[in-house]
C-alpha cells in the first residue's frame, strides 16, 4: 500500500484556515487565546522585511542600473516595465475601490494597532512635507522603524552608486546577493510555520468577530481575478495599437504556459518553456534572453496588482479610509518594493506586510490575507508570466527585430504544427 503524499505548504495553509475557522466558531474561548501564536508569526515576517528589501533592490539596481552599459534595449525595456507596472497598480486600486470586497464585515484592530490604525484613517497628507520626510536623516533609524519609504529612497541611491563604481562595487553586489539568498532561506523557514500562524489568527478572528468575516476573502479572490483580466486585456490592447501585432494572438499561443504558471504558482517552472515559445514565434534569442530575466526583477505586474489589492482590502476590513494621496504613495512604494522578489515563496506577503506597516495598517490583516494567498499566488504568477512575455514581444517589435508579417507567419505555422501533432 502506498503511503499518502506529504501535504504541500499551500494545502497546509488552506487546512490551517479551515481548522482555524472551525475552532474559532466551535470553541470561541479557546480561539480567543491563540492570538499570541499568530502575533509571533507576524513578528517573524516583519524581521525579514528590511534585509530582504534592501538586498534585492540593490541587486536589481546595481545589476542593471548602468543604463549606458544597458544601452537602448535596456532603456526601452525599463520604460515599458514601469509603464505596465503603473497600469497594474492603477487597475488594482481602481477595482478595489469600486468592488470594496473588505467592506461589510469590519474588524476592530488589536489594542497594539488601534492607535496607529485610527491615525491612518484620519491622517491628512501635506504632500510637500511628506516627500521631504521620505529622505532619511539616519538610515539605521529608518531600518529600526521599518520605514519602507525611507529605506527604499536610500537603497535606490546606494544601488545606483554601486552600479557606477565599476569593479569596486562587485563585492557589495556579491554581499547583497548572499544576504538575499540567506533571507530567501529564512523566508522559507518562516513560511513553514505559516499554517500554524494562519490557524491561530483565523481562530482568534472568528472567535472574536464571527464566521461572517470569511465572506470578504471570497470577494477578494474574485476582485483580484477580475482586475487581472482587465489589466491583461488593457495592456494587450495598448501593445497591439503600439506594435500592430495582435497581442491576443500572442496570449493564445501562451495559453498552455500560462496554465502551467497558474497551476504550479511558479514563474521558474514556466520561464524556460515561455522563452522557447517566444523564439518559436519569431522573437530573436538575444532579445528573449535579455528581456525575460530582466522582467522577473522589474516587471512583476501580477505581484504589484495583488499587493495593491491586498493593502486596500486590509484597510477596508478594518474600516480605515485611505485618501487619494495615500493611495498614490502606496503605488510608488509598491512599484519599488516589489522589484527583485519574483519566484520567492512568501515574498509577496512580506511586501504587503511591509507596506501595511509603512501606512499604519493593522498587521493582523496580513495573516487573514495569507489564508488565501495560494489562490492569489496562482493568479499573480500567471499574470507575471503573461506580462513578461508581452513585454518581450513588444520590445522586439520596438527594436524592429520582428514585424507583424513575421509574427503572423510564425503564429500560423505554430498552430498548423500543433494541429498536425494532435492528429
Amino acid at each position: 500500500m502506498k503511503l499518502p503524499k506529504k501535504l504541500g505548504l499551500s494545502t497546509q495553509i488552506l487546512l490551517g484556515l479551515f481548522l482555524g475557522a472551525v475552532v474559532g466558531y466551535c470553541f470561541p474561548e479557546a480561539g480567543s487565546h491563540l492570538k499570541p501564536v499568530g502575533d509571533g508569526f507576524l513578528r517573524m515576517i516583519k524581521m525579514i522585511v528590511v534585509p530582504l528589501i534592501f538586498s534585492t533592490l540593490v541587486m536589481g539596481i546595481a545589476g542593471t542600473g548602468d543604463f549606458k552599459k544597458l544601452g537602448r534595449l535596456g532603456g526601452k525595456s525599463i520604460i515599458w516595465f514601469e509603464f505596465a507596472t503603473t497600469i497594474a497598480l492603477a487597475v488594482g486600486l481602481l477595482v478595489m475601490n469600486l468592488a470594496e470586497p473588505g467592506v461589510g464585515v469590519q474588524i476592530a484592530a488589536s489594542a497594539a494597532s488601534e492607535t496607529s490604525a485610527a491615525a491612518a484613517s484620519q491622517k491628512s497628507i501635506d504632500m510637500v512635507q511628506y516627500m521631504v520626510h521620505i529622505i532619511p536623516t539616519n538610515i539605521i533609524d529608518a531600518a529600526a522603524r521599518q520605514d519602507m519609504l525611507e529605506i527604499i529612497f536610500f537603497t535606490c541611491f546606494f544601488g545606483v552608486a554601486v552600479a557606477h563604481i565599476g569593479s569596486a562595487g562587485d563585492i557589495i553586489v556579491q554581499f547583497c546577493r548572499s544576504v538575499a539568498e540567506a533571507m530567501f532561506k529564512v523566508t522559507g523557514y518562516v513560511m513553514k510555520l505559516a499554517p500554524i500562524g494562519v490557524f491561530a489568527m483565523i481562530a482568534y478572528t472568528v472567535a472574536s468577530f464571527g464566521i461572517a468575516m470569511l465572506i470578504p476573502l471570497g470577494k477578494l479572490i474574485l476582485a483580484v481575478f477580475f482586475a487581472t483580466i482587465v489589466f491583461v486585456c488593457l495592456v494587450a490592447c495598448i501593445a497591439t495599437a503600439f506594435t500592430k501585432i495582435n497581442f491576443f494572438h500572442v496570449i493564445r499561443c501562451l495559453k498552455d504556459i500560462l496554465f502551467l504558471a497558474f497551476s504550479t504558482a511558479s514563474s521558474e517552472a514556466a520561464l524556460p518553456v515561455a522563452m522557447q515559445r517566444l523564439e518559436a514565434l519569431g522573437v530573436p534569442k538575444n532579445i528573449v534572453t535579455f528581456v525575460m530575466p530582466t522582467g522577473y526583477s522589474f516587471n512583476l505586474d501580477g505581484s504589484t496588482l495583488y499587493s495593491s489589492a491586498a493593502i486596500l482590502f486590509i484597510a477596508q476590513l478594518y474600516g480605515i479610509d485611505l485618501s487619494i494621496g495615500q493611495q498614490l504613495l502606496i503605488m510608488v512604494t509598491l512599484m519599488l518594493s516589489t522589484k527583485g522578489i519574483a519566484g520567492v515563496p512568501g515574498a509577496g506577503i512580506i511586501v504587503v506586510a511591509a507596506t501595511a506597516a509603512a501606512f499604519d495598517l493593522p498587521a493582523e490583516g496580513v495573516a487573514i490575507v495569507l489564508g488565501i494567498d495560494r489562490i492569489l499566488d496562482m493568479i499573480r504568477t500567471a499574470c507575471n508570466v503573461c506580462g513578461n512575455c508581452m513585454a518581450t514581444m513588444l520590445v522586439a517589435r520596438w527594436e524592429h527585430e520582428i514585424t507583424s508579417d513575421v509574427f503572423n507567419k510564425a503564429y500560423n505555422e505554430y498552430f498548423t504544427k500543433k494541429e498536425h501533432t494532435a492528429a
